[in-house]
């Protein structure tokens, strides 16, 4: 998956718009949002809440660092933050059935269970953006 993989000028535009947001997003886990991502860390994990979002945070800007730098390995850091997305969706879950507000917009019911279907969008946005579908496409071709 380490070949030469073009992707498009609109693909290459969303797949930077999508890696600030998640160094953003990243860095907004460890300073202002802390709390409210911290009503995302479902009940049931075994860890402190906190350090939770500080790891996922840091995860969070690794990801977008590498998807909008480092050129060679674009398709596998799109495989990685759309795993990333999948591992993270039960946080969400978990905020909608228990009614947990966070964000000041995530406030009623209606705005979390909306919320949830934005994720499979965020999925598909890293997979097509980073190239990772043409990739893995070209992999099963060469093999």
């Amino acid at each position: 998956m380490t070949q030469k993989l073009e992707t498009t000028l609109t693909q290459n535009i969303f797949r930077i718009l999508l890696a600030l947001f998640m160094i953003y997003a990243g860095f907004s886990h460890l300073t202002f949002n802390r709390a409210d991502f911290q009503a995302q860390v479902p009940d049931w994990i075994p860890l402190n809440k906190d350090l939770v979002v500080l790891l996922s945070g840091i995860v969070e800007m690794a990801l977008g660092l590498g998807l909008a730098i480092w050129k060679k390995e674009r398709a596998r850091f799109g495989w990685a933050l759309a795993l990333f997305f999948v591992l993270i969706f039960p946080g969400n879950i978990a905020q909608y059935l228990d009614g947990k507000d966070a964000f000041g917009v995530l406030n009623s019911d209606r705005a979390r269970f909306i919320r949830l279907f934005f994720q499979p969008v965020l999925i598909v946005w890293a997979l097509w953006s980073a190239g990772s579908f043409k990739a893995w496409k070209n992999n099963k071709k060469e093999n």
